[in-house]
Formats: structure tokens, C-alpha cells, sequence
């Protein structure tokens, strides 16, 4: 048995007091567990993490090597060793290596100056941004616009990922090919899905007019020779860093409709944000830091408590889309069965699901109440309304967030076990004064370095995705008309759909 075994099970023999228990025992239990960094408080008081606790998980990090681990993402050497590269998404905001973070700069520059150029009608009269990308080059993008561009009136932007042409379309419609602006994102610029999309875009210009389609399309890519290849003229292409992961990469040249949607000076707020709490991330001790603390309470309620997925909900419809970058972020990064060495891991990232307040809690917050499975929640919000409307709207919503949070940990009890709360359910608040760039860089740079917290915690590789590849590997089997190779249920299937 290892020291770390022998730690873990100490943690899951350690006593489990209530919440309320924890409150009443523990008078300075708010300064010990709410936090404030880079503009956002952290609200972890309604966990069952405790100081020894802490200490405990702070023992396994430190057994792992995690201050070393920590070094070693920051300082570009080889954290992804299935892969044998850096991952250095970090260098995006000026924290890394310092000829990664000088790369960083030196593309951003290239960026703005395309933006510049844009803006100044080179590359004609460009008012509607059609952004094709999937996955990290989509999901990222897509959160940034929507939480930030609501009331931006620089272009019309879109971003499609599925390769549904219901999806395209649906884009298609609204805008006028002759002041459209496409453009590919695809770290490999091979990704198949991506490219289709892409080829039907160039046709649809055609199609309405434009005499070089190829005129209005940038290119979003660690492949440049690629784009060249596919047609993209290279003082359009806006690289980024190989090392640079795809569900990491909105801070890249993958943020460009983020960029010009919201202007220049947003996405360099934004990007300062995350900078802060990279700062933060980079020189606490676990003990004092917040994606630390949060990745312990992740794997305490997961291995512990036996929960199998933590529930997200945004009491801010401009944050809607945030459970979903989430799931990617961290079920694509912890989805992992086995460590780096190939030990099998006692159980994976909890499943992340969420949605927004108050919709939520008119669907699935019963279950979170009085189900039978315990569920940690995160509740995020802001103080300022992201409206003009009467205050009772915002008032409506803030009192509605934090009461959700009392009612999981109070309860109720009754006579009736129908209208019986159980309580000492979990969860967490995420508060900021307003929804800025500089706000929202922090809070996804928090959840970026929480995955890595959560996976150096369990030992296993963060920044590879095997687990996407034989799906893709058996789609383009079945293309090549070799339905031989399946399953009866699957060969089936294939001949009812193409003859």
C-alpha cells in the first residue's frame, strides 16, 4: 500500500458531521472557507471540507509531486507526457515560459492587427462574422460572445460547430455572403466536421456573388501550412501555439470572434483576469488555494460520499452557456480510467451538468432536494443586473440563488415524508459584483486550474482525449462503406439509413 492509499482511507474513515453541525462547532467557519481573489468570492462554507481535511488532501498533492507538476505547467516543460508535450494555454496571458509568453504576445499582435484591418474595410464591408469550429474551438468562443456580446453592435456574429446542416443553415439565412466574414478555426485544420462545414460556407458565398470567397476567409490554426493548403491566403492566418490545448484555447487566436465582437480592449480584460488568477494559482500554498480547495471538495463528495456528478447553475442568463463549456473542460480533461502509469483510478471527474436559475429549480432542483442521489451544486451569480429592467427582476434572482443554497444544507422536516427535506445537501456560491471580461477570464482560468488541481489529486493526465478517438476512427469506417467490420445492431442500422 502507498503513503497516498493510506491517506485516502483516513479521509473516507474521518468523521462526517452535518453541515450544521460544522457551523455550530466552528464560529470562524466563514473566514476560514470564503475567499476573494481577483474580483470573484468563492463561498465553499456549505461543503464538509474541514482544516483536517485539508491537510489531509494538501499531504496527497504534496506525496504526488504537485508543486513540482505546478512548475512544470507554468514553465513549459512536458505535462502531457501520452502526447510528450507542454500545455501552455497559461502563456496565452503572460504567465509561462518567457519566450511562450513573447510567442503569445506576438500572435495576439498579429490578431489585433488583422481586427484593425478588418475594421478598416480591407478586407471589404465585413458585418457579419460566421465563426465554424467544434469543440474547444467552438464551445469557448460561443460562452465569451454570449456572456459579453449581448449588447455589442460592432457585428453579427455566429458560431456553428455542428456538422448538422440545419446548423449552417439556420446562420446561412441570416446573413448577406458579399459582408460575411468566415472564419475557420481547427487546430489541426484537418478536423472533419469543421472542414465540411467550411466547404459549404465557400460554396453558399459563391453561390450568392462573391467572386473570391477565399478573399473573406481567415483561418484559426497551430497548422498554418494546412490553411495554406485548403486556400487561405497566409497574411490571413492567425496562428497559435501547438502546446496550446483545443478546450484551452480561447485565449488563442481561437478568441478572434471574441475579439472583434467585443472589441480589443475586452479581450485584453479578459485576459488579464485569467492572468490574475493564474498569479494566484501559481504561488499559494493548496492549503490557501482556491482551485486547490475546490478540487478537494470535487474528489472528497466523489470518492467520500460517493457522488457521481457536481450540478453548475448560472443565476445569470448571460452565463448560460457556461455548464457546457464546463463539460467539455472537465469531463474531456478527468474522463480518465487510468494514472499516468496505468494504475486504475478509484473513480473519474464527476460528471458536470447544470443549467441556468431560475429555470432550473422549476425542473431539476426536486430531485436535488429530496432524490436519492446527493448532488454538490455551484451556485454562480452577479450583484449587478446584466439589464435596465425594474430591480425586482434581479432582486427576484439573487434571493432565489441564495435560498436554493439554504435549502439544500437547513432541510425541513414534517410529519409527511412527501414534504420532508433531508438537508446537509452541499454547495457552493461563486459571487462577483459585476460580469465583466476581466471577471470572466478569472472565473474559466479558476476551473482550468481546478481540473489540474483534480487530476495531480488522483494522478492521472489531464490534457490528453483518446477517449474522443474511436468514435471518430468507426464514423469514417462506415463513410468507406465498411459496415462489414460491425455489430448486426450497427449494419443494420447503416443499411435502413443509406440503402
Amino acid at each position: 500500500m502507498t503513503q497516498t492509499d493510506g491517506i485516502w482511507k483516513d479521509i473516507v474513515a474521518a468523521e462526517r458531521p452535518t453541515l450544521i453541525d460544522l457551523f455550530k462547532a466552528e464560529p470562524d467557519r466563514l473566514s476560514n472557507f470564503v475567499f476573494e481573489e481577483a474580483g470573484l468570492r468563492f463561498d465553499f462554507a456549505k461543503t464538509h471540507l474541514t482544516k483536517p481535511l485539508i491537510a489531509k488532501f494538501a499531504e496527497i498533492l504534496k506525496a504526488g509531486g504537485f508543486d513540482a507538476a505546478r512548475d512544470a505547467l507554468f514553465s513549459g516543460a512536458v505535462v502531457n507526457p501520452t502526447e510528450g508535450r507542454a500545455a501552455e494555454h497559461t502563456a496565452e496571458r503572460g504567465q509561462g515560459a518567457p519566450e511562450s509568453v513573447d510567442r503569445a504576445k506576438a500572435y495576439h499582435a498579429r490578431m489585433r492587427a488583422l481586427i484593425d484591418a478588418i475594421e478598416a474595410d480591407a478586407m471589404g464591408p465585413i458585418r457579419h462574422v460566421l465563426h465554424i469550429g467544434i469543440g474547444g474551438s467552438a464551445l469557448g468562443p460561443k460562452l465569451l460572445v454570449d456572456a459579453l456580446g449581448r449588447e455589442s453592435d460592432r457585428y453579427d456574429v455566429e458560431i456553428v460547430s455542428n456538422v448538422d446542416g440545419a446548423a449552417l443553415e439556420q446562420a446561412l439565412k441570416r446573413f448577406d455572403p458579399a459582408a460575411t466574414l468566415i472564419a475557420i478555426a481547427s487546430k489541426t485544420f484537418t478536423t472533419s466536421e469543421t472542414m465540411l462545414n467550411a466547404r459549404s460556407a465557400l460554396a453558399w458565398m459563391a453561390e450568392g456573388g462573391v467572386e473570391d470567397p477565399y478573399g473573406q476567409v481567415i483561418a484559426l490554426t497551430a497548422a498554418p501550412e494546412k490553411a495554406i493548403e485548403f486556400g487561405v491566403d497566409e497574411t490571413r492566418i492567425l496562428p497559435f501555439a501547438e502546446s496550446v490545448g483545443g478546450r484551452y484555447s480561447l485565449w488563442s487566436s481561437i478568441g478572434f470572434p471574441a475579439a472583434i465582437a467585443l472589441g480589443w480592449d475586452a479581450f485584453e480584460e479578459l485576459l488579464e483576469g485569467a492572468g490574475a488568477m493564474d498569479r494566484h494559482f501559481r504561488y499559494a500554498a493548496p492549503e490557501e488555494n482556491i482551485p486547490v480547495l475546490a478540487a478537494f471538495i470535487d474528489y472528497y463528495y466523489a470518492i467520500v460520499r460517493g457522488a457521481q456528478t457536481r450540478a453548475i447553475f448560472a443565476y445569470d442568463e448571460r452565463l448560460a452557456l457556461l455548464p457546457f463549456y464546463l463539460q467539455q473542460l472537465e469531463m474531456e480533461s478527468n474522463g480518465k480510467r487510468v494514472t499516468v502509469e496505468g494504475d486504475p483510478v478509484p473513480i473519474s471527474a464527476p460528471i458536470t451538468w447544470g443549467g441556468v436559475g431560475t429555470d432550473a429549480q422549476h425542473a431539476v432542483f426536486q430531485l436535488l432536494h429530496q432524490g436519492t442521489h446527493l448532488v454538490p451544486v455551484e451556485f454562480i451569480a452577479a450583484i449587478e443586473p446584466g439589464h435596465v429592467l425594474d430591480e425586482g427582476h434581479h432582486k427576484a434572482l439573487l434571493t432565489n440563488c441564495f435560498a436554493q443554497g439554504a435549502a439544500l444544507m437547513a432541510g425541513k422536516a414534517s410529519d409527511d415524508p412527501a414534504r420532508s427535506y433531508p438537508g446537509d445537501r452541499p454547495s457552493s456560491t461563486i459571487l462577483m459584483d459585476e460580469l465583466t471580461p476581466a471577471r470572466l477570464g478569472a472565473l474559466i482560468a479558476f476551473y482550468e486550474h481546478r481540473v489540474f488541481a483534480g487530476a495531480k489529486l488522483i494522478g492521472i493526465n489531464p490534457f490528453d482525449q483518446f477517449g474522443v478517438e474511436l468514435g471518430k476512427e468507426i464514423a469514417k469506417s462506415i463513410e468507406s462503406g465498411g459496415a462489414t467490420e460491425f455489430d448486426p445492431s450497427t449494419k443494420a442500422l447503416i443499411e435502413r439509413a443509406f440503402g
